[in-house]
């Protein structure tokens, strides 16, 4: 008998971006111990902009940071400068996901770029988020 989780009956999670979430989603243990149950269940977790923040603390059955090694994206510093917020945030989301191991990658300022690494879907910049939505209904149609 299958055990039901926060996952069961769901393909999906999805993050939307903002500002917001650096503040206080990313520590969130529910929002946490949601990540974990969709990635343990070969969920697909998405996340797009800044939402990505939620991925840092989520930590692996082996104990090991998710993103750890995982090629991914999101707000990038130099987009944070170019909106004047990089003193008013928390942390710079890059810097952040690149401390925990992420293989973090970007485009240009402003430029949609989705990152596809297994399961896990991830978005730069607003820009990113109608790619990010196309990616994942790909992904669940499979």
């Amino acid at each position: 008998m299958l055990k039901k989780t926060f996952a069961t009956g769901h393909d999906a999670i999805f993050y939307p971006g903002g500002h917001g979430p650096l503040w206080d989603l990313r520590y969130d243990e529910h929002s946490k111990k949601l990540i974990q149950d969709f990635w343990n269940n070969d969920k697909i977790v998405a996340a797009v902009c800044h939402a990505g923040c939620v991925l840092l603390d989520v930590i692996n059955q082996d104990g090991t940071a998710l993103v750890k090694d995982k090629k991914l994206t999101g707000f990038s510093n130099e987009e944070e400068i170019a909106v004047a917020c990089e003193s008013i945030v928390p942390y710079l989301l890059e810097t952040e996901l690149i401390n925990k191991g992420a293989q973090f990658s970007k485009a240009g300022n402003w430029e949609a770029h989705v990152v596809i690494d297994g399961r896990l879907i991830t978005g730069q910049n607003p820009a990113s988020s109608e790619k990010v939505a196309l990616a994942l209904v790909k992904m669940l149609k499979r």
